[in-house]
């Protein structure tokens, strides 16, 4: 699967059509302005442009832009990145673009993300760390990125150990970690799936009572990812994962 079709802006169905969902009563936020689309979108389609040319120039200077015309960071990633890549996805899977097409626009978006995240981290004490890692075998990691970024502006440390994660050394890393809130783990394939468990099961060994909370377009829903040994799934979404984490937190005695 394409890095960008794992890619879901807020408001994406589940697979199936369902909505997705966590082990506890945890809404999803209400974004619908998340739902917009590159076609439907001129900065959209204009980054989504640069991205395929694989243009970082100009796909910086789109975002500039856009915060200057008063979009916050969140809603840059969220509703121009995002949809952008996700569409750029749709047309590898059409096969409008090519393998190479594809990575290019990925390579340029990583850039992009890091070069977005520092500009706007937030100072003083720090909420927790989430540590972000992609379950074994699980080559997609935009998502993490951008759900990184997006943590980091919420006040949390964050910890990304990549795409591709061995399951001993998320454990090793968790137990590591004595701030530590919660594990969000990606998973956009089935073969990852399979391998989140054991991963899970890992760093049970080691922090038992450590939320973990996979998410990812194969995760179908809450019960999939209490199978899997989870408390939660937020399958995948960026918005979504902020919100479980700062619930996590406000849980916390």
């Amino acid at each position: 699967m394409s890095e960008l079709v794992a890619l879901q802006p807020p408001g994406s169905p589940a697979p199936g059509g369902s909505t997705p969902t966590t082990s506890k009563s945890y809404d999803a936020p209400n974004t619908a302005s998340g739902n917009a689309r590159p076609d439907r979108n001129p900065r959209g389609s204009a980054l989504q442009a640069r991205l395929i040319a694989g243009d970082e120039a100009g796909a910086w200077n789109l975002l500039e832009a856009a915060l200057a015309s008063g979009m916050t960071p969140e809603q840059v990633l969220l509703e121009l990145v995002a949809p952008s890549l996700q569409g750029i996805g749709k047309l590898w899977e059409r096969g409008e673009l090519s393998i190479a097409d594809e990575h290019r626009a990925s390579a340029v978006t990583t850039r992009i993300i890091s070069r977005l995240g520092p500009r706007f981290s937030r100072r003083g004490v720090k909420r927790g760390t989430v540590i972000l890692a992609a379950a074994p075998g699980e080559l997609h990691a935009v998502p993490l990125a951008i759900a990184a970024n997006m943590l980091r502006w919420r006040g949390f440390d964050v910890v990304e150990l990549g795409a591709d994660t061995p399951a001993a050394a998320l454990a090793e890393t968790v137990a590591g970690e004595p701030g530590a809130v919660a594990v969000g783990m990606a998973c956009t394939t089935e073969a990852a799936s399979r391998s989140a468990r054991l991963a899970i099961a890992e760093v049970r060994c080691l922090a038992p009572d450590m939320p973990v909370f996979p998410g990812g377009a194969a995760i179908a829903d809450a019960t999939h990812a209490r199978r899997l040994g989870a408390d939660l799934s937020t399958h995948g979404r960026a918005d979504e994962v902020v919100r479980v984490v700062e619930a996590l937190v406000a849980d916390r005695p």
